[in-house]
This record gives C-alpha cells, sequence and structure tokens, in this order.
C-alpha cells in the first residue's frame, strides 16, 4: 500500500526544517549556545585588548564613556579607512531622525552597514579559502602518524588556536649520512615559533626543512641543535621570532634518551613507580644568540616510564576568570595516568584543558607528545 503523499503543512515543515540544518550544521541548541559563547568571548577579549585599566580614583560615569570611546576606536582600528568612513556616515544617518531629520535616513544607516557587512563577508571569505590551504599544507607537513617502533608506544596532537600554527612536531628515525646503523635512533621535536598564525606557521615551515637537512648530515643532537639555532639566528628578525623547542632521540635497544631542551617549557617524565621528573637541560630558545651552546643530557628511560612533552599553550590556557591550567594541573593528570596506553594519556590531558576552558576560547596553539616505553620484548 502506498504511503499517503504529506501535505501543505508537512512540507512546510520539512522545507523550514532543512534550512535550519542547513544554517545550523546539525548542532544542537546546546552546542550552538557554546558556540556563541566561545566567540563572544573571544570577540570581546580581541576588541578590549588596547582600553586602558581602570584607574581606582576614576568617576564610574567617566570611566565608562572612555571604555566607550577605546571600543569605538578599537571598532574602526579593525577596518579599512574606506569603511571607516562608511561606519561614521551610517552612524551620522543613524541619529539623524532623532535631531529632525526625515525617517528615510535611518534606511540609508542600514543599507551602509548592510554594505560594510558585505565587503567584510567578502574579505573573509577570500582569507579563510586560502587560510584552510595553507592549513591544508601545514597538515601534509606534519606527521599523520608515528613510525612503527614496538619499543615505544607513542601518540600525538597539535591543535592550532587559528586556522595554522606556529608549533611544530616532528618524529622520525633518525639516520645520517654515511650512517646505516641496525637500528637508528627515533628522534622527536616538540617547537613553538614566537607568535601564531601565518607568520609563526611559515617560520615553522621552515624550521622543520632546515632540521631534516641538518639531522641527515649532522650526528650529534648537540651539533644538530647548535645548526638550527644558526639557521633560527638568520630568519629570527633580530630575536623579535625566536623559537623555543625540546629536540630527543631515543635509542630503542637500551632505553637510552637524549635531550635538548631549547628554552622550553620542560617535559615531565613519569617513572614507572609514579616519580615526576621534569628535563630542563639545554639553553637559550633558538634565534637569540648565535654563538651559544647547547646543554645536552641523557636518562635511562626504564619499561613503563612516560615521557610528556608539551607547548606552553597546555598550561597557559585560560579559562573565562583568566586562570591559568598551570603546570601542576598538568602535572596530576600525568601523575594519575597510572600505566594508560599512550593513546589515553594523550586524550586525558587534553579532555582536561578543554574542561578547564568551558567556553572561553582557546587562545593559544596546542601541541602534545606523549610516549610510553616499553622496553624490548
Amino acid at each position: 500500500m502506498d504511503e499517503p503523499k504529506p501535505n501543505w503543512f508537512q512540507r512546510q515543515r520539512q522545507k523550514v526544517q532543512d534550512f535550519w540544518r542547513r544554517v545550523s550544521e546539525g548542532l544542537t541548541l546546546q552546542e550552538l549556545w557554546t558556540q556563541f559563547r566561545k566567540e563572544t568571548t573571544a570577540g570581546y577579549r580581541s576588541y578590549t585588548k588596547g582600553i586602558r585599566p581602570a584607574d581606582p580614583e576614576e568617576k564610574e560615569t567617566k570611566r565608562a564613556g572612555r571604555v566607550l570611546r577605546d571600543l569605538f576606536w578599537a571598532t574602526l582600528s579593525k577596518l579599512s579607512p574606506v569603511r571607516r568612513i562608511l561606519l561614521l556616515v551610517a552612524l551620522v544617518f543613524w541619529i539623524s531622525p532623532l535631531l529632525g531629520a526625515p525617517l528615510v535616513f535611518a534606511f540609508y544607516a542600514a543599507a551602509i552597514l548592510l554594505a560594510i557587512l558585505g565587503l567584510e563577508l567578502a574579505d573573509r571569505v577570500a582569507m579563510k579559502r586560502d587560510m584552510q590551504i595553507a592549513r591544508d599544507i601545514q597538515k601534509w607537513l606534519l606527521p599523520h602518524e608515528p613510525p612503527a617502533c614496538p619499543e615505544a608506544d607513542v601518540a600525538f596532537a597539535a591543535l592550532p588556536a587559528n586556522t595554522v600554527a606556529g608549533d611544530y612536531l616532528d618524529i622520525f628515525f633518525r639516520q645520517t649520512n654515511g650512517s646505516t646503523p641496525p637500528r637508528p635512533p627515533l628522534f622527536f621535536a616538540v617547537a613553538d615559533v614566537a607568535g601564531k598564525s601565518v607568520p609563526a606557521a611559515l617560520l615553522s615551515a621552515t624550521l622543520q626543512a632546515s632540521l631534516r637537512t641538518a639531522a641527515y648530515e649532522t650526528a650529534s643532537l648537540a651539533d644538530l641543535v647548535t645548526r638550527i639555532n644558526s639557521y633560527a639566528c638568520d630568519h629570527s628578525l633580530d630575536g623579535r621570532r625566536f623559537t623555543t623547542g625540546v629536540f630527543a632521540e631515543l635509542d630503542p635497544q637500551s632505553g637510552s634518551l637524549t635531550y635538548v631542551n631549547a628554552g622550553h617549557n620542560p617535559p615531565l617524565l613519569r617513572r614507572g613507580n609514579g616519580e615526576l621528573l621534569s628535563l630542563e637541560a639545554g639553553g637559550l630558545p633558538l634565534g637569540i644568540e648565535r654563538d651559544r651552546g647547547y646543554e645536552c643530557r641523557s636518562v635511562a628511560m626504564q619499561p613503563g616510564d612516560l615521557l610528556v612533552l608539551y607547548t606552553d599553550g597546555v598550561v597557559e590556557a585560560e579559562n573565562e576568570k583568566r586562570e591559568e591550567f598551570g603546570e601542576q594541573r598538568l602535572r596530576e593528570v600525568v601523575g594519575a595516568s597510572g600505566d594508560a596506553e599512550a593513546p589515553l594519556v594523550l586524550e586525558s590531558i587534553l579532555k582536561s584543558v578543554e574542561r578547564f576552558l568551558g567556553v572561553a576560547p582557546q587562545n593559544d596553539d596546542i601541541t602534545c607528545f606523549v610516549m610510553r616505553y616499553r622496553g624490548v620484548s
């Protein structure tokens, strides 16, 4: 038996549902509300960066006027000169009916505001398309999965604050020119270029190219970092674009971990008995001083030991109250990891940061690398 055809009201209802699904991209009302709060918080922080801090002796009315004036100039500064003038004209047209002008001036104001919105959207679409291409290229440059290493369980994640990130992550078996050991060391690095978005992402890509070349030509890890520092000094804009990072290599057979910390957040090493160590040996960030050497240290990893490398986007994540996640919270998560596999530990760290952020936006790139050493089976 044929099913009855939907009547006119059912067809209209289906069209409305399809329209809403297309507009909301399938998000629930709760998800839309959470996203709205995050976007408004991020926008508020962006517009209030230039506002002067409140003076305790300043009167409330004077303070409110100053804040409104600062917000007004912060808004104008984000527009091109032509659009600033259009916005001012629209504001004049908008208030002119209150001063006795014909009501049609308010419609002129709305038309001008819609024109400004259309121009801004056109710019955003073009920029978004270019940024998506840049993001795809950056994803292609980053490792998709760790190389097969029976002695170590590895997991990592890179979460950009914007479309592209200034964090750097790499992992590969390092074979030097003219030397092919039976089991080459497993090299891995986590680095953070000063700044965010496109400028930092471009420097991060050049860092990867230079590191891969130096890793092939240089046998010593200390010499490798020294060469990378020389390259960074040539492209640091007089030290304004420095790079922090941890560069390490693991001998899978013996468990010997050699590392250099170039001004980066100290990695956490959790021993099998629960002891937590910070790996701090190294030197200044890359790109500061060309002739500065770097201290290279080694630690012996035992089966069951856990190593966590991360960028400052993890510990400096801020919630709505402007409180930082902090190293202590990270140490608590790592300390409570027990014998969990690396992917589960990584997931636990990222979920802890996400819960801490709440509706606050992610203001910095987050990169985290976790390795559980299994030992020789």
